[in-house]
């Protein structure tokens, strides 16, 4: 029962916290606090705070540590889970009504639009990956990891996840 609980907690302030995560922390607080008494209100200006410390949205976070004090690893991936899920859910129908329409003149002026917008963010986020590694490790290890990263995905044809995985694995061996 308490897995269902941890789950109502962080699904409801998901579904009505209009405005994402910072709009949904008095939802959350109220669930957590008032509704199933987890939580004194320091307790969770406590969790709040540490949660703003820390990268990464607020609402997950505190629905991991919160759901793992209450329901323990399961609980922690109840909670964060559940807060996510109104946007997957969303996401899923708004992804199949595209589809409905995909052959719509309106729908392809808008992904031909999208596209190029698109490739552009991604184009600056490599950049500036590419410049932080730069002066954070050198040029050296910076080429050396982009021409790996090329020769496996392009060449070897592996996995993106594999690769990500193992760059990961990289560099919290060897630079961590």
């Amino acid at each position: 029962m308490i897995y269902w609980d941890i789950f109502l907690a962080f699904f409801i302030p998901g579904i009505i916290g209009y405005g994402g995560g910072p709009a949904s922390i008095p939802l959350i607080e109220y669930e957590v606090v008032h509704r199933y008494g987890w939580l004194t209100v320091v307790e969770f200006g406590e969790v709040l705070a540490l949660g703003n410390a820390m990268p990464g949205p607020i609402a997950t976070k505190m629905a991991g540590y919160i759901g793992f004090e209450q329901g323990g690893i399961l609980g922690a991936i109840v909670g964060v889970f559940a807060t996510v899920a109104p946007s997957l859910v969303l996401m899923i129908a708004l992804l199949s009504l595209l589809m409905k329409f995909k052959d719509s003149p309106k729908v392809k002026a808008m992904t031909s639009l999208v596209r190029p917008t698109i490739a552009v963010l991604l184009g600056l986020m490599t950049y500036r990956f590419f410049d932080t590694s730069y002066f954070q490790l050198g040029i050296i290890q910076t080429v050396a990891l982009v021409v790996i990263a090329y020769v496996l995905l392009e060449r070897l044809k592996v996995h993106p996840a594999y690769v990500i995985g193992g760059a990961l694995l990289y560099g919290g061996i060897f630079l961590g």
